[in-house]
């Protein structure tokens, strides 16, 4: 089965009417201007050794579906404001359980259960839910922890009910009463569409409050910085993009492949599906492409199909934009976005300028350059503090070229946190009726306007002699041949941190012994060279480093100073 990019008209101004709609509205007008043209294929593995199955929906029959689980929830009980905690498999049954969602003006609750178990309880906590609808395995952790979902008065299975009550999605969907038709309601663009969850990567996981508002200035800022066409097709290794893929007209492939865990992916499978449907546009984490980039250069395969890669979660390592540049078509691109769960995108640069005097630049210790701010998007680089920021004053602004903390204002910047008004405080700024959003992120501006990330300001070490970012220090490390990569943590109290490097090792380069005391011996005389990293002396070898559950390369640094805090002791 094949699918071929068509043209149709833009989408992007579909679901706004004055200062009411919802966001729900893209799907049926894309079901009206492109009935037949697949929305979602489903790639499962078929027998070893032979080719994958495929399941495809059109945006006709994926609106009707949508219709059935809107109805079939509203006869349940399901009703505007709701807050609805979604556990189901990336998929077809997701985009139109979502979908649903949204036309009903509930409210779709999305938690990473890759984050842990704890973690994760400790989010619904926080949420206070009144419904949960989830596949049986989820069920069971609700069934074995009663008392943080004892709010929850509507539970839906989707998939095969095992011993507790409920319908399933499917009833309900099948209920003489869930008609293929359903009118979306507008909706104040102020209503809250969603809530999604941060990985907590960096701190406890939070809940962000996302309008309906946001999301659609979203979607109109991907599809025109990008030229993401109509009819396009979309290969969504990150679930919640499909959403955003599917508004924009594209054709979602969803690959055979475990997306709680994308450093785990088969390469194999990501080349076939982008071979079979001629995929033009991918959005993911740099541990997907780290592997497969690789792969592909090692077997002289090419994608010529791939228009444009986007790479987000952490810094992308040079190597690999270089790799996959030799496999797309001549005319593609990689671009690494910069933004966050509570912010994205904010600002992006393209793979092509970041290579070349960039890259050395960053080698050196200069940090990684993230771009410019794209249209509609304000940022400034405010002066480092740990204290709340109640009201905008423009003295807080710092001079180009000077390290401070990143914040940005816009259309896509979300303004709080659900039910964590300390939190929200430490990462608002009020300005009138705008609100800035501190990214918690170091970084500067260069003489032409382009924004550089050093770190997370958490992150930073704080010694005798100054202030040392994580992603000016790391690069100057990760050069050497034999490093995968490096993480800078502190050991001991602000003011007085002993800096350390940490590193991971490339598999097999490390032999015990002598080899050890060589390469140490090799990344300290790194070290001296650079006055960015001179004063470190301490490297301690680790086979490898923690990261986060969604991207697999955000550096858990809490977890790895206190490991090295015991090395050292």
């Amino acid at each position: 089965m094949t699918l071929t990019a068509g043209r149709t008209r833009s989408v992007g101004d579909a679901s706004r009417s004055g200062s009411t709609f919802n966001i729900a509205n893209y799907l049926p007008r894309m079901a009206e201007a492109a009935p037949e043209r697949s929305a979602v294929v489903e790639m499962r593995a078929g027998r070893p050794g032979g080719s994958p199955l495929y399941s495809s929906t059109s945006f006709a029959e994926l609106e009707r579906l949508s219709n059935r689980c809107a109805n079939g929830l509203a006869s349940a009980g399901f009703e505007r404001g709701m807050r609805v905690l979604v556990m189901v498999r990336p998929g077809v049954e997701f985009v139109a359980l979502v979908f649903a969602l949204f036309k009903l003006r509930a409210v779709p609750v999305m938690i990473d259960p890759g984050m842990g178990m704890g973690r994760l309880l400790e989010c619904v906590r926080q949420v206070e839910l009144d419904a949960f609808v989830g596949v049986p395995q989820a069920h069971v952790v609700r069934v074995l922890r009663p008392a943080v979902f004892d709010r929850c008065q509507h539970i839906v299975t989707v998939g095969r009910r095992w011993f507790w009550g409920g319908p399933t999605l499917q009833g309900l969907c099948a209920t003489a009463t869930a008609s293929s038709r359903f009118v979306v309601a507008e909706t104040p663009r102020e209503e809250t569409a969603a809530i999604l969850f941060t990985s907590g990567s960096t701190g406890p996981a939070k809940g962000v409050v996302y309008q309906h508002g946001t999301f659609d200035a979203q979607i109109r800022m991907i599809q025109t910085q990008y030229s993401i066409e109509p009819g396009e097709v979309d290969l969504a290794t990150f679930p919640l993009f499909a959403l955003f893929s599917i508004a924009m007209g594209m054709t979602v492939i969803i690959p055979d492949m475990d997306p709680s865990h994308p450093a785990r992916v088969d390469p194999a499978r990501i080349v076939r599906a982008v071979q079979d449907h001629r995929i033009t546009s991918t959005f993911g984490s740099p541990a997907i492409w780290r592997r497969v980039a690789p792969y592909c250069t090692q077997r002289g395969i090419k994608l010529p199909t791939l228009r444009r890669i986007l790479i987000a979660g952490a810094p992308v390592p040079w190597q690999v934009i270089e790799q996959l540049h030799r496999v797309m078509q001549p005319e593609g691109e990689v671009h690494t976005p910069y933004g966050a769960t509570e912010s994205l995108p904010v600002t992006s640069i393209s793979g092509r300028e970041l290579l070349g005097d960039l890259c050395e630049r960053n080698r050196r210790g200069a940090g990684t350059c993230v771009g410019r701010p794209l249209t509609g998007v304000e940022l400034r680089i405010i002066r480092i503090t740990d204290d709340p920021i109640l009201q905008w004053s423009d003295d807080l602004t710092l001079p180009d070229g000077e390290r401070g903390e990143i914040v940005v204002a816009g259309p896509v910047v979300t303004t709080e946190y659900f039910g964590l008004p300390r939190a929200t405080r430490l990462a608002k700024i009020h300005d009138g009726d705008t609100v800035w959003h501190r990214m918690g992120d170091i970084g500067y501006r260069d003489e032409q306007g382009r924004v550089w990330f050093c770190g997370r300001k958490s992150h930073r070490v704080v010694t005798e002699r100054g202030t040392m970012f994580t992603d000016c220090c790391e690069p100057v490390f990760n050069q050497h041949d034999d490093v995968s990569r490096s993480a800078l943590v502190g050991v001991g109290p602000k003011g007085k941190q002993r800096p350390v490097i940490v590193v991971e090792p490339e598999p097999g380069r490390l032999s015990p012994g002598r080899r050890t005391r060589t390469l140490q011996g090799e990344l300290l005389a790194l070290a001296r060279a650079n006055p960015t990293t001179e004063e470190i002396r301490d490297v301690l070898f680790r086979r490898n480093l923690p990261v986060d559950v969604r991207h697999n390369a955000k550096i858990n640094r809490e977890e790895l100073a206190a490991w090295a805090r015991r090395r050292l002791a």
